[in-house]
């Protein structure tokens, strides 16, 4: 008999990872994908991203549509309640032998939280990993604990998730998962890029990846007003900028984005690009800018530079590719005059992703076809010893 894995996916940077695992379940003679999809997927804000996934050849086995119109604390509160109740249903009447999810999200905290409670093995990708800038990173220690099976991006990682008192046999090393997507993915020519895009690349072109700090919800105003006064200096350049997610405050920078973008010409905004666009873009810009964990965990693989902005990443494994500073216009001028010069591009040229070199679906999914499920009906805390 097949084992059935249930995988959720709530927004399309997650989708764009758990793809190739996707596929690669769906080829396996052993396993049998099931897939539910919620979060910012169901949205036409954001891009109905659901339509992708059916383009791809994936059958939605059930849509839990959460997402309610504001974006304050109490709504994604709400909304958090709104996926467990869907996603409870779902699981009941799918009937999965695991459920396989991944990071951070408050959608997929509802997922595991249901099914934790209805004795369904839980299996976490990109666990122990740190982001202290971001509720997520509290989101993300919470799903480790109630997980069973863990795939994690480096050896660092996995320490970490023993460390929580997960056992080391139940730990696996894989590497980064958006490493692994950049190696599965036709990339486009630049011009067949700008054509999809409807955009032209200048001498100089940015792109700009922005996500509310939201532990520091008060300062996301200030804080990315001063990426705009130092982005709207800049001459002979292209600024790409793709919205933020669904987290609480969004709201505020996509408007912010939507000013900027109806002032100057060289400014063009997309709410998704899909992941073949993105990477495609990272092939062809010369900086990453903002707060994406894409600057630090895909970046490195197409030796760009990715300038950090904030504390939202402060925490992760990162590559010499990337350059950390405060929210401040001129130390992110600084920064961007720094990723041009002839010493930083050096560096690029001999940087190394430290999340490995792709491949990491194959051993995942290998992994799900033979671990003994049965094992892992019982767990117990491991004591790591220090």
């Amino acid at each position: 008999m097949k084992r059935k894995i249930c995988v959720v996916s709530g927004t399309r940077a997650e989708y764009g990872l758990l793809k190739w695992v996707m596929l690669k379940i769906k080829e396996n003679s052993n396993l049998e994908l099931k897939l539910i999809v919620t979060g910012t997927h169901l949205s036409s804000e954001y891009g109905n991203t659901y339509l992708e996934i059916e383009n791809d050849g994936f059958k939605i086995d059930k849509k839990i549509d959460n997402i309610l119109s504001s974006d304050s604390a109490v709504a994604v509160t709400k909304s958090m309640a709104l996926a467990l109740f869907g996603i409870s249903d779902a699981l009941n009447e799918l009937e999965p032998d695991l459920l396989l999810v991944l990071g951070d999200r408050y959608e997929i905290l509802s997922a595991v939280s249901a099914a934790l409670l209805m004795n369904i093995p839980i299996a976490h990708l990109h666990g122990g990993e740190v982001t202290e800038g971001a509720v997520d990173d509290s989101i993300r220690h919470a799903i480790t604990k109630m997980s069973n099976l863990h795939f994690v991006a480096t050896e660092s990682y996995r320490q970490r998730v023993i460390q929580m008192g997960e056992f080391p046999k139940n730990v696996f090393t894989v590497g980064g998962l958006g490493v692994d997507a950049i190696h599965q993915v036709k990339l486009l020519s630049k011009k067949e890029l700008e054509k999809e895009l409807n955009i032209s690349f200048r001498k100089k072109n940015i792109l700009v990846t922005y996500h509310p700090e939201t532990l520091s919800l008060d300062s996301n105003e200030k804080d990315f007003l001063e990426i705009i006064h130092a982005l709207e200096t800049l001459t002979d350049t292209t600024v790409i900028f793709t919205l933020p997610n669904a987290d609480a405050g969004n709201k505020l920078i996509i408007n912010m984005i939507r000013s900027f973008e109806a002032r100057f010409n060289f400014v063009k905004s997309f709410t998704s690009l899909g992941q073949q666009n993105f990477f495609s873009c990272l092939q062809y810009i010369d900086i990453i800018l903002g707060n994406s964990s894409s600057g630090i965990l895909e970046a490195p693989s197409f030796r760009k530079a990715t300038i950090n902005v904030g504390d939202r990443q402060k925490g992760r494994l990162r590559s010499m590719s990337v350059i950390d500073v405060k929210a401040n216009k001129y130390d992110i001028l600084e920064a961007i005059e720094k990723s041009y010069t002839d010493e930083f591009n050096t560096i690029l040229k001999g940087c190394i992703n430290p999340y490995g070199n792709g491949d990491a679906s194959s051993t995942i999914v290998s992994t799900l076809a033979t671990f003994p499920l049965e094992t892992l009906n019982r767990k117990y805390f491991f004591d790591y010893a220090i």
